[in-house]
């Protein structure tokens, strides 16, 4: 069937049908409008599934990689020919990696008008934080906990990558993780379940904005389920072992966001839970995603993950490995060939029911359908729209100001900040200072290298004081690419002397050292959250000159900065921040922008307490009986707390939190007041947070909860009262059988600039 005779047909469908019926998808409360839309969705994809053959179905649950030069001929031979021969036969429902314009559109044209059917492909992409212009890496945004700014971010990453001919992304990653070691730590929200529902679901909002058929928006994708974010020593790719309550309380609550914020797909992970890989796991993906959770879009594995079973001893063979996936709900195979070659001899030796192919061939059909690609399949492929929105002044003013939200003040001493604008010697040493590549973060595949605003040409951009820039040392030796191992200088300390003799004459030494852009990301894990390479001893050689240090952190991951909170007078975290970092760092150090930072993650002491996290559990010998006694949970060497505990920042200015007061309204309702009072000299923001602490209960529950949080902006010396309602939303927790409950009980109220903080009240329910 044609093209032209395919729509003819599902018009006449469609013909004399009413829409009666009350339809919600995804929990929302549709419009009548929207009703309509989801009947018409619903009546199209039935009408497509019924002409097509079972291998065509197949084909939409097949994703490749980008695979030849499209300017150049047909590939005639090997792995690039076979996808092309499956492309023109309609076995390819997606590509990844495919982009620009051109290259999109030819690649769309084989689809549309060389198949039986014409059925349009979906375009896949990792836009984590910015397509080519970058915004902070997400670990960096979420430590701004202003939501509106998070989910900005991502409608000018998915409206750029969008004018690129994507229209797929693979984000948001909501895993939870509390493991420092972990390299992708830097693309999730940090260690809280609450802070990360809220991030996770304006991150989706924003990539989807509110009509999915705009040119301007992306389908999401929330990855990666589950649990990906607890490997056993933070070791990329490892063993995952979680308890149940972990699951449900800790890593679910941010998938189950997404899918209140309408997520259109999910992926699946590459760790095994309770003894079965993610990708093959029926629990995950069938029984709590698609039928407990009535998520109705589509599940993709992650690259190669189905053929992996066989690595992990779950599967015999690769197909052995695609029974397993399809079996389980795992909807789309990304790159590992399987479903396209063994699953209709699957179905026909009846090891996969075809109507569990009929449903993933549904799922994937609806959102393209959503996307508006059977409308127009080239909607997403206008050349001059290319040219126009990409780069535009806009994207750059957003990135600039989500980068300056997200840097934290760590350590202020003696107000050595904000810097004064003349009449000092300002010595900038670090190799990370004049880097215009490592602001970029990883997950950067767009943008192009030396395009970020060092730190250096921030500074410049103020010219009243005499700045003069040393490199110090390198961080790493050679080229920096996202597949390779990166080689870290641990050997030349050659330009440490220059970097002294800058630094000696100075009034402020600023010093900006942490990671280069590919030292956090995936497969990214350490053991050492030190200063990488020689940085430490450039640090301590510039000290012994000069001790008015200004540190500015670069970096993807919490750091152990114990000796630095001792000796240096000024730390600033200040992350990966991508294209506009330098404007945004200058503007912080020189007091143009008030940071409003607080920590998404704790911060160890040392690296033998990760994993570690705010919302521990109580042990049954928390506290030290008597002087001395030794039988108490604890170390010898070190104490129990993070250096910098979640929620922590500081301001140019100060808060004053009072008059905490607490109302009990029913058994699942709270209100709580609390007054903030800017009690410096400058206009700054606060992020009031609240917290709870359940004192007993059937399944015990964490020493703290973050359970509400609002970002205040204060003149000096002004006063605002602060309202929260705690609702059974809040209140509530998830028992072992996955049932949410609220018990009664005592609970403690604390509310504050910080997980540490004291000011307290006590409710009974």
């Amino acid at each position: 069937m044609s093209k032209k005779n395919l729509i003819v047909f599902i018009a006449t469908c469609l013909t004399g049908l009413t829409f009666s019926q009350s339809l919600s998808t995804n929990n929302r409360e549709p419009s009548s409008s929207s009703v309509t839309s989801v009947v018409e969705i619903e009546l199209k994809v039935e009408a497509l599934l019924k002409q097509m053959t079972l291998q065509e179905k197949i084909g939409q649950m097949n994703q490749y990689n980008g695979f030849w030069d499209l300017t150049g001929p047909a590939p005639s031979s090997g792995d690039a020919a076979k996808k092309y021969e499956h492309l023109r036969k309609g076995y390819v429902g997606s590509m990844l990696n495919l982009r620009g314009v051109e290259n999109v559109r030819k690649i769309q044209k084989i689809a549309v008008e060389e198949t039986r059917l014409g059925i349009p492909l979906i375009i896949g992409f990792d836009v984590i934080h910015g397509y080519e212009t970058l915004s902070p890496i997400p670990l960096a945004e979420s430590a701004s906990w202003d939501l509106e700014a998070i989910k900005k971010s991502a409608e000018v990453a998915a409206e750029e990558a969008a004018a690129a001919g994507i229209n797929w992304t693979f984000a948001p990653m909501v895993d939870i993780s509390r493991d420092a070691r972990w390299g992708r730590v830097m693309e999730g929200a940090g260690e809280d379940p609450y802070l990360g529902s809220k991030i996770a679901f304006a991150r989706v909002q924003g990539f989807q904005g509110a009509d999915l058929s705009k040119h301007t928006t992306l389908a999401a994708c929330a990855k990666h389920f589950a649990a990906y974010g607890f490997p056993e020593s933070g070791r990329e790719y490892n063993t995952v072992d979680v308890g149940t309550s972990t699951l449900n309380n800790i890593i679910f609550p941010p998938f189950q966001a997404t899918i209140d914020a309408g997520v259109r797909t999910f992926m699946n992970a590459f760790n095994e839970l309770n003894g079965i890989p993610a990708t093959g796991n029926t629990n995950l993906q069938r029984t709590i995603l698609k039928d407990k959770w009535k998520f109705d879009g589509f599940v993709v594995s992650d690259w190669g993950s189905i053929e992996e079973m066989v690595t992990h001893g779950h599967a015999k063979d690769g197909k052995h490995a695609a029974q397993i996936a399809a079996n389980a709900g795992s909807d789309m195979d990304m790159e590992s060939y399987l479903y396209v070659n063994e699953l209709a001899a699957l179905v026909r030796e009846g090891k996969v029911k075809e109507a569990y192919i009929d449903d993933a061939a549904k799922r994937i059909l609806r959102v393209k359908f959503e996307l508006g690609l059977f409308d127009d399949p080239y909607k997403y492929c206008d050349e001059q729209r290319e040219k126009d929105v990409i780069g535009q002044p806009a994207f750059h003013e957003a990135a600039l100001d989500m980068a300056k939200k997200s840097i934290v003040l760590l350590k202020n001493d003696n107000q050595l900040l904000p810097l004064k604008k003349q009449g000092q010697k300002i010595a900038l040493i670090g190799a990370l200072a004049s880097d215009k590549t490592s602001p970029l973060g990883s997950w950067r595949i767009a943008a192009k290298d030396n395009t970020a605003i060092s730190v250096l040409e921030g500074m410049q951009a103020y010219t009243g004081n005499q700045l003069t820039y040393a490199k110090g040392a390198d961080v790493s030796l050679g080229q920096t690419k996202f597949i390779d191992e990166l080689k870290i200088n641990t050997t030349d300390r050659s330009e440490f002397l220059q970097a002294i003799a800058v630094a000696k004459t100075a009034d402020v030494v600023v010093m900006v050292l942490g990671e280069v852009g590919y030292q956090s990301g995936e497969a990214r894990s350490r053991t050492d959250l030190g200063l990488p390479g020689v940085q430490q001893d450039l640090l301590e050689a510039i000290y012994e000159v000069n001790k008015n240090i200004v540190l500015v952190l670069n970096n993807g991951r919490p750091l152990v900065l114990n000796w630095h909170q001792e000796h240096l007078p000024a730390i600033v975290e200040a992350w990966q921040l991508g294209t506009q970092s330098g404007n945004a760092i200058a503007q912080v150090l020189y007091g143009d922008y008030n940071p409003s930072g607080k920590l998404p993650m704790s911060f160890p002491r040392a690296v033998g307490q990760v994993p570690i996290y705010y919302n521990y559990k109580n042990t049954g010998r928390p506290l030290m009986p008597t002087p001395s006694t030794v039988f108490w949970s604890h170390y010898q060497d070190v104490e129990n707390t993070p250096l910098y505990p979640f929620g922590y920042g500081l301001s140019y200015t100060t808060f004053n939190y009072s008059e905490l007061q607490t109302q009990v309204v029913s058994d699942n309702e709270v209100n709580v007041s609390v007054t903030l009072k800017n009690t410096g000299k400058f206009t700054g923001k606060e992020v009031v947070q609240l917290y709870i602490k359940d004192h007993y209960a059937s399944v015990t529950r964490p020493v703290r909860e973050l359970k509400g949080f609002e970002l205040v902006s204060l003149e000096a010396n002004e006063s605002k009262k602060i309202k929260f309602t705690l609702s059974e939303k809040e209140l509530g927790f998830y028992d072992n059988e996955g049932n949410f409950i609220v018990e009664p009980g005592d609970f403690s109220i604390f509310v504050g600039g910080d997980s540490n903080t004291t000011l307290q009240s006590k409710i009974t329910l």
